[in-house]
């Protein structure tokens, strides 16, 4: 296993042609209304492993240059394609309008939601995660192709916003990726 210290970690500042170098898989992560920064700049990093196309900030979401983003981020903010809307529901209507095959998929508890084992979608997608109390807006979940849920065996009712996002985003890709990470 490489080990790296904190200035390997955070890369020099990317120029645009590397940042659209970067191949990249057809997932949009939008963040309905997510508050804590440090989650933010923790999906920022995740945003990165996965190679995802974009990152949606949504709603009270604080958005880069922020210094606790910066940090949690590790500067992946600045090599992550990110943009910010007013809506959850503005960031899957307007994905929608552009390409009617990609589907919705919530993280959420929800009456119809399915467990993770049966979470079955190919590409390309918008994975959606909510706020930390309240979870994603109810507009979005009526939009959405399909609701998962963790299943949770112990004690505690939820996980935090980025872990449940990154295993979610883990299961998807070893299903969809030729060479799984």
């Amino acid at each position: 296993m490489i080990k790296f210290n904190a200035k390997e970690l955070r890369n020099e500042d990317p120029n645009d042609e590397v940042v659209k170098s970067v191949v990249r898989n057809p997932i949009y992560i939008i963040l309905d209304n997510v508050l804590d920064t440090y989650n933010i700049g923790s999906i920022f990093r995740l945003a990165d492993a996965v190679a995802a196309e974009k990152l949606i900030l949504c709603a009270e979401s604080e958005t880069p240059p922020n210094p606790r983003i910066k940090k949690a981020s590790i500067n992946t903010w600045k090599w992550t394609p990110w943009e910010y809307r007013e809506t959850a529901l503005q960031a899957v209507t307007n994905l929608k309008s552009q390409d009617e095959t990609l589907k919705i998929i919530c993280v959420e508890q929800d009456r119809r939601s399915i467990g993770l084992s049966g979470l079955e979608c190919g590409f390309p997608l918008a994975l959606v995660v909510g706020n930390e109390t309240y979870g994603i807006s109810k507009e979005v979940l009526k939009e959405a192709d399909i609701i998962v849920e963790l299943p949770m065996y112990g004690i505690n009712k939820s996980l935090n916003v980025m872990v449940s996002c990154g295993i979610v985003l883990y299961k998807i890709l070893e299903k969809n990726c030729k060479n799984p990470p």
